[in-house]
């Protein structure tokens, strides 16, 4: 599976843990939305879409099978992340970008 095109939909502050929403496409032919990017304890990492259960608990929707996925996604993610940050329009902190992988 190779990932075709990753769209951080939008930018949260600096002051948030949550940094950003992001859609990933797969092989053309797959897409995933709200994958979150999220900064704490000093990393970045990010949260795959979710349900809220009825007992108040979370389940991924979609989610990697393996460690090597999960890692090759995630820092995929985050240099999209950090080029649309740079590219982001410092007044309005939001950004609809695109990067082909």
């Amino acid at each position: 599976m190779e990932i075709t095109d990753i769209k951080v939909r939008k930018l949260f502050s600096d002051d948030s843990p949550m940094k950003a929403i992001v859609s990933v496409t797969f092989d053309r032919q797959l897409a995933v939305h709200d994958i979150k990017v999220i900064h704490a304890r000093e990393k970045y990492f990010i949260v795959m879409p979710s349900k809220q259960k009825a007992d108040d608990t979370y389940h991924d929707i979609v989610h990697p099978i393996n460690k090597e996925f999960r890692t090759l996604l995630e820092t995929a993610v985050i240099d999209a992340y950090r080029k649309a940050l740079e590219e982001a329009d410092p007044q309005t902190n939001s950004a609809e970008s695109a990067v082909e992988v």
